[in-house]
């Protein structure tokens, strides 16, 4: 049976939404976090495993110190305090992608606590908490083949693939964040992606959610106004900014419909899907109780020096709103001209475009304009679009050394968006450059004046502007190659007309 679901202006009209978000960060370190296993991303199934990562018997784990460390440059950066002690626990729980059938997490005693994200939506700073920061290992994967949908209902049969087992994995969990209103899905996108640059400003993981080292579980509720919290889901592994937010939208779209005809909210997990934007029924949700934690025997417990954390904290790199703080001011933008850049995520494309050579009003036209339109069209973020900052400020060149106009350009951009090369082989091959050759374009500014003698005497008699007519001959003529501005000035040259 198909439900209408109530409108997104409705919903918010009428209930009050809570987020929270539980985002999972694997960590670039060069071995696993309790072994001395590889952690490079791809490789051939289970050829990156041990006897410790495999929890084969008799095998002991031992605490990988970069990935501590890495956790606490994280809690620093988010405001969090550091632990004076802290220690491991076994999180319970069966699934043939556990090789342990048990996950060494954190539980009631996490390296980092109590901290904040400060993000900037609609021109407002919204300040996220931060619940927690904790260390633990990430699971295997599991692939589900025969089927249709990937999933494991309709599969033949369930592969294992142990390598990412035991790669070190830092969960970030906010508390809870009600009264966003409208702004609950734009709030949650900006969260994640402010996070993300956070880490990857302290370059302790690549935060790829297309490769799995970044992953978000997205916590939805809704309740009527001055009522209780509702029950909550949490949708599992969304791994892209737009699902982020398309996640929280769908999920109160789905509540409210349930909510309104009268159901209840059933605590569970979801997935979504990317195709469609909905979500669906995973499993129902465990509570602490059901993973029987208890303290990791095989492990002693953490305590970070004082002295160790202040140097950790004295030496953090120039944090992501510092940084774009100061890039808006030597750009000259407003903070609304700013923001567009941060929504479309261009940030550190447009500096690194600026970086290899380009202004950087000429760097935001091509991020915001064009590669941003086709980046919307596609479903992809702008940084997998097809382009390169070094690729963009080398089309800005040809552009700048008269040898594309802005038509022209697009052109090429199309063949850069579609692995064709680079914009001067596409330039190139395709015959492109603009014409440049005196005489031919005299040539055709000639051919046009003789084809359109009214409009030529018109220009004779003063009125300059219908010169643009014969600018538009001529562009036709030449397959839009030539420069408009120079075509303009040989037509009044041939007319004896001043500009």
């Amino acid at each position: 049976m198909t439900t209408t679901l109530p409108s997104y202006d409705d919903v918010v009209a009428r209930y009050e939404p809570v987020i929270g978000l539980e985002t999972h960060v694997e960590l670039g370190t060069r071995t696993k976090m309790f072994c001395g296993c590889r952690t490079d991303f791809g490789g051939e199934p289970n050829t990156r495993v041990c006897p410790v990562c495999l929890g084969l018997p008799g095998s002991l784990p031992v605490v990988n110190k970069a990935a501590v460390e890495a956790t606490i440059r994280i809690g620093l950066a988010l405001n969090c305090s550091i632990a004076d002690w802290c220690r491991f626990a076994r999180k319970n729980y069966f699934y043939p992608d556990m090789p342990k059938n048990f996950q060494i997490s954190q539980y009631d005693e996490p390296i980092c606590v109590d901290g904040y994200l400060d993000v900037e939506v609609n021109g407002e700073t919204v300040r996220i908490g931060i619940e927690r920061v904790h260390m633990e290992e990430d699971t295997g994967k599991t692939l589900h083949v025969g089927g249709a949908t990937g999933r494991i209902h309709g599969a033949t049969e369930s592969l294992v693939d142990y390598n990412r087992a035991g790669i070190p994995l830092v969960e970030i969990v906010t508390k809870p964040i009600p009264g966003t209103g409208s702004l609950a899905p734009d709030i949650a996108r900006a969260y994640v992606n402010e996070l993300r640059e956070v880490i990857r400003s302290l370059g302790v993981s690549d935060v790829r959610m297309e490769e799995g080292s970044l992953r978000c579980d997205v916590n939805t509720s809704l309740n009527l106004p001055g009522q209780e919290w509702g029950t909550r889901t949490e949708t599992k592994n969304v791994n892209s900014l737009r699902s982020v937010e398309r996640a929280v939208r769908s999920e109160m779209l789905r509540q409210a419909s349930v909510l309104d005809a009268g159901g209840r909210i059933t605590q569970e997990t979801r997935h979504f899907h990317e195709d469609t934007g909905d979500t669906t029924p995973g499993r129902s949700k465990e509570t602490a109780t059901d993973y029987r934690y208890f303290p990791e025997p095989d492990l002693v417990p953490i305590a970070p020096d004082r002295a160790w954390v202040a140097e950790l904290k004295a030496a953090l790199p120039e944090l992501p709103r510092v940084h774009r703080r100061r890039l808006q001011e030597q750009w000259g933008l407003s903070d609304l001209d700013m923001q567009s850049v941060l929504n479309a995520g261009a940030v550190e494309l447009i500096e690194q475009t600026v970086a290899a050579g380009a202004t950087p009003a000429a760097a935001r036209k091509w991020w915001l304009g064009e590669l941003s339109r086709r980046a919307n069209e596609t479903g992809v973020e702008l940084v997998d679009v097809g382009a390169t900052p070094e690729q963009v400020a080398e089309l800005q060149g040809l552009v700048d050394a008269g040898k594309l106009n802005d038509k022209l350009a697009r052109t090429v951009l199309e063949g850069v968006v579609a692995g064709e090369g680079s914009p001067t082989e596409i330039m190139t091959s395709r015959n492109l450059e603009v014409v440049s050759d005196t005489g031919a374009l005299t040539a055709a500014v000639d051919e046009a004046i003789a084809a359109n003698p009214e409009i030529a005497d018109k220009i004779r008699s003063g009125k300059v502007a219908a010169a643009g007519a014969l600018v538009g001959a001529v562009m036709k003529t030449t397959r839009g190659q030539a420069d408009a501005k120079t075509v303009r000035e040989l037509i009044l040259a041939r007319l004896n007309v001043e500009a």
